[in-house]
């Protein structure tokens, strides 16, 4: 039997909840105790029911929907960041991925996306804990998808198991750290990189930034490129136009990434 469909609902507020649609009698946090097949499969996208007091409509799952109600344990890379990274690697079909730490696979999901059935996405993560939400996020998002890469995941740290990942792939198109050491990580993994791949680093604070950075020359990458990614969202005023939102600009971690020229 296949997989179950799952759908997305939004809440009047914009939230977001992806549902498998099984035939059970089960609670669903933040909509409560319902059969999902008989509650919803007969929706159409587009169309509202109502759930207790919540008023909730169907929507297609596409990337932006799975990512806004995946489940979340650690941290996730945003979209902010995920498109950066993606198009600064020159990410797309038939690359060979490697990203560490899954996490609660939120880069994951777009990397995904994008490398589609001809790629192979890599992933690594020590943690059980996260890597269980991790790879539950994936799980739905390949049966939402029409296409989905081959995907290799491994436990432990990056480090310990590039020769697990040479059985997987001799050599890779772009790799992905987002761990708390970069630099007994870029060492291990650099020989793994195509000439003209690159590697990125996903860095919370300018320490771990600095230690990546020296990392990476010490390794023999070229450094191309290292900062941050400012978001700023804008919202409508209240006596007509447009203006910036009250609240912080969207920082979230420093950014690096090098290139393998040799």
């Amino acid at each position: 039997m296949a997989d179950p469909e799952s759908v997305a609902l939004m809440e009047e507020s914009g939230k977001i909840h992806i549902v498998s649609m099984v035939d059970n009698t089960i609670k669903i946090k933040g909509i409560g105790v319902v059969n999902p097949f008989k509650e919803f499969s007969h929706l159409k996208d587009g169309e509202e029911t109502h759930v207790g007091s919540k008023i909730l409509r169907r929507l297609p799952t596409r990337l932006p929907e799975l990512v806004a109600g995946m489940k979340r344990r650690a941290q996730t890379i945003g979209p902010k960041d995920a498109g950066v990274l993606i198009a600064r690697h020159g990410i797309g079909a038939n690359d060979v991925v490697l990203e560490a730490g899954l996490g609660s696979g939120g880069l994951s999901m777009h990397l995904a996306r994008v490398i589609g059935p001809s790629g192979h996405l890599i992933t690594v993560e020590p943690r059980e804990e996260h890597a269980g939400v991790g790879l539950e996020n994936l799980k739905t998002i390949s049966e939402c998808m029409a296409e989905f890469p081959k995907h290799t995941h491994l436990d432990g740290r990056i480090e310990d198991v590039v020769e697990n990942i040479q059985q997987h792939a001799k050599f890779v198109d772009a790799i992905l750290l987002d761990i708390p050491e970069h630099p007994p990580a870029i060492k291990a993994v650099t020989p793994l990189l195509n000439v003209g791949a690159r590697i990125s680093c996903y860095c919370p604070v300018t320490s771990q930034l600095e230690k990546a950075w020296i990392a990476c020359e010490e390794a023999g990458l070229d450094v191309e490129w290292a900062g941050e990614i400012i978001e700023r969202q804008w919202g409508k005023a209240s006596r007509g136009g447009v203006r910036p939102v009250n609240g912080p600009f969207g920082h979230t971690a420093f950014l690096l990434l090098a290139q393998r020229r040799n």
